[in-house]
Formats: structure tokens, C-alpha cells, sequence
């Protein structure tokens, strides 16, 4: 079993609002990630909330995902990372994205998946050559990245262990949203 998780549990404080809320075309910039993980057709998508997590719950369609609040997502991404993983233990590999990643395509998600290999820990997307997500993970990782602290996830964890990289910048999507000024410079593409 294939599994996807959405990380989404800061509280935007560069962006000055709960960012997981505010609208691109019509939705929730949350949503557009949910939308793009359940489309790519993973067997079972964990949503990881923290900040605000009520009122993102009300207010963001979940498309079939689960919604799981992680208690200590003021630590960083890493916490938000462990919380999700522990939901997965069942699963064989995990795929993670951004909550803030709205115009991340499905066949990128598709496309991670199947880089999968024997020898392979890790498979991550990448847009010009720079690292970005989806992010797969095999479940052999998943007991070493509950012990990642910071910001930076798995970043650090992923330099060593065998790591496929996987040219995704042909489907576009690779950029999160951390400021407004960001997010309208989607509105206008």
C-alpha cells in the first residue's frame, strides 16, 4: 500500500494568515493539494493539521483524506512528518507533499511512485535541478525520520541514504506559497 501525506500544519506566519485558507481559484489553498495526491490515486492520503486545525477542517473539502492534528507542530515540519508517519506504519512506502504546493500535479506524484526501485530509500521530485516534492519514502525510513527535529524534514536524512532523483519540472507545480505576493503571482499564471 501506497500512501500519500499532505504536511500542512504550520501556522503561516510569513504569509500572515492561516495559508492552508487562503483562496486560489475559487478554493482553499489546501485543497489544491489534496486535490493533486488523491488524483494521482495513492491508497490512502493523511492530511497532517496543527495551527488553526479546526477551522481548516471546516472549512477545506478533505476529497477522502484523512485529517490528523499533530500536537506538537509548533517543533517544525519534522514533527508534522513524524505525526503523519506514524499513521503509516501499515503502509510500504509514503508519499509527501506540501500543503502549500497548489499547482502540484498529479503526474508528479505518478511519476515518484513508479522511480521506485530495489536499493532505493528515497525517490524525490526535482524542478530545475533543485530539490522539491513530492517525496517518496520506503518504509524501512520511516522509524529514522520520526527522530528529524527542525524545519528542514527530511532533508538532511535524505543526503544519507540512497536518494532518486526524479526531473519533475516539466509538469510545473514545484513552488510553494510562503508570501501573499507569491500567491497572487499564481493567480495571474
Amino acid at each position: 500500500m501506497i500512501a500519500g501525506l499532505v504536511l500542512a500544519a504550520g501556522a503561516g506566519t510569513r504569509f500572515g494568515q492561516p495559508k492552508q485558507l487562503a483562496e486560489l481559484d475559487g478554493r482553499p489553498l489546501l485543497e489544491h493539494s489534496i486535490r493533486a495526491i488523491t488524483a494521482a490515486e495513492v491508497d490512502r492520503v493523511v492530511v497532517v493539521l496543527g495551527a488553526g486545525a479546526d477551522q481548516v477542517i471546516a472549512k477545506v473539502d478533505a476529497h477522502g483524506a484523512e485529517f490528523r492534528i499533530c500536537d506538537r507542530w509548533d517543533e517544525g515540519q519534522s514533527a508534522s512528518l513524524a505525526c503523519g508517519l506514524a499513521a503509516m506504519a501499515d503502509c510500504e512506502a509514503a508519499v509527501i507533499t506540501l500543503g502549500d504546493q497548489p499547482r502540484l500535479s498529479p503526474e508528479a506524484v505518478r511519476r515518484v511512485i513508479a522511480a521506485r526501485a530495489e536499493g532505493v530509500d528515497a525517490v524525490r521530485a526535482t524542478y530545475a535541478g533543485g530539490p522539491g516534492h513530492p517525496v517518496l519514502l520506503e518504509q524501512r525510513l520511516f522509524e529514522r525520520m520520526r527522530d528529524v527535529t527542525g524545519d528542514h524534514g527530511a532533508r538532511n536524512l535524505l543526503l544519507s541514504v540512497h536518494t532518486r532523483e526524479v526531473a519533475c519540472e516539466d509538469l510545473g507545480g514545484g513552488e510553494d506559497v510562503d508570501t501573499p505576493e507569491q500567491l497572487d503571482a499564481l493567480r495571474v499564471l
